[in-house]
């Protein structure tokens, strides 16, 4: 922003003096995210990130790295809602790690490709999204028209957005994939859920996510259209955390307490869901009943892993539809060494 300059009568040696100092200042301020025992991380709302609430809860992180050898890391947790806010905070330095959909991950790591070299830490998780409907007349999503307006975290880029175009391509043909993005507005799921079960306002649909769409389902005006492992042939990973390679590299004792916490947070939950759920409820602040939140923990369909489940379709296919310009040659390609250690695909 252009703003006036005063005159100065300071010298010049010591005003370029200062100029320096100034630019030092900034040079630590902007990479002081990037301190060995420190981490900043960013999330989404919903029980999809489940595992990031047992790991902030019992302080996992802190408690991995201690078996490290670092005794006081700083540990600190955003809330940001929407992929791109979140790759544009993460590609800024403002968070060391974020986390959203495959395809948001998928879209940054092509494009930091050679320069910030941005891949993913591990998965959060495999849960079904569901298109949901509060038009009795919208069977299925050739239904959908002018008169709907679909509400996604992030319209034409986010998880919802993008899994949409995948099975739009499969009914229009690659050409029209983004048939739906031009009814598709951007809208936080609590937002959307509440927009949704009400009625009256422009919100007919809802590429929903865990527990907003069991919430929504329970009002009888309210469908399933399809769900994302129906497009995708299966349980998929819903969310991931990424980071960049630099991140990754300079920091391998927070990195590893990190990830180590990540997989501890795993064992946590699937060993006792009820405490699970109570963890949800406290970290989230949130109203939902335990049993409501314990049931969709159990559900078969939801899987709090950090391995990661078909995320190569999305890799493929938006490959496929020009929407990344690199093509993976399987799914190591985006995920660190870490990881790969373990099973995924």
């Amino acid at each position: 922003m252009p703003r006036s300059v005063a005159h100065s009568s300071t010298p010049a040696k010591p005003r370029r003096l200062a100029t320096a100092v100034a630019l030092l200042c900034g040079l630590a301020s902007s990479t002081a995210a990037f301190a060995e025992g420190k981490i900043s991380i960013a999330q989404q709302f919903g029980i999809g990130y489940l595992l990031l609430h047992v790991v902030k809860d019992q302080h996992l992180i802190e408690k991995h790295a201690k078996a490290n050898g670092l005794d006081d890391i700083e540990v600190e947790w955003r809330t940001i809602s929407g992929a791109t806010a979140m790759n544009e905070a993460l590609l800024a330095g403002a968070i060391d790690v974020v986390s959203a959909g495959v395809p948001p991950m998928l879209t940054v790591w092509d494009r930091s490709l050679g320069k910030q070299n941005v891949k993913a830490v591990a998965s959060l998780g495999s849960l079904p999204n569901y298109l949901l409907s509060n038009r009795a007349e919208v069977k299925t999503l050739q239904d959908l028209s002018e008169r709907d307006r679909i509400a996604v975290p992030a319209a034409g880029v986010g998880f919802q957005s993008r899994t949409l175009q995948i099975e739009t391509a499969k009914l229009y043909g690659n050409a029209d994939f983004q048939h739906f993005d031009k009814i598709s507005v951007s809208l936080p799921h609590p937002d959307a859920t509440a927009a949704l079960i009400s009625g009256g306002s422009e919100i007919t649909a809802h590429f929903s996510s865990p527990p907003f769409q069991y919430q929504a389902l329970e009002n009888p005006k309210v469908h399933k259209l399809i769900s994302s492992y129906d497009i995708l042939g299966g349980q998929s990973t819903f969310n991931v955390l990424y980071a960049t390679q630099k991140f990754h590299d300079q920091n391998p004792k927070t990195y590893r307490a990190f990830y180590d916490a990540l997989r501890e947070a795993e064992q946590i939950v699937k060993a006792d869901s009820g405490k699970a759920a109570e963890t949800y409820i406290r970290v989230e602040n949130s109203k939902l009943p335990l049993a409501f939140v314990k049931k969709i923990i159990d559900d078969p369909e939801n899987d709090f892993t950090v391995s990661p489940q078909r995320t190569y379709i999305y890799a493929e296919k938006l490959h496929e539809l020009g929407v990344l310009k690199n093509q993976a040659a399987s799914w190591k390609d985006y995920f660190f060494e870490e990881a790969q250690a373990y099973p995924g695909s």
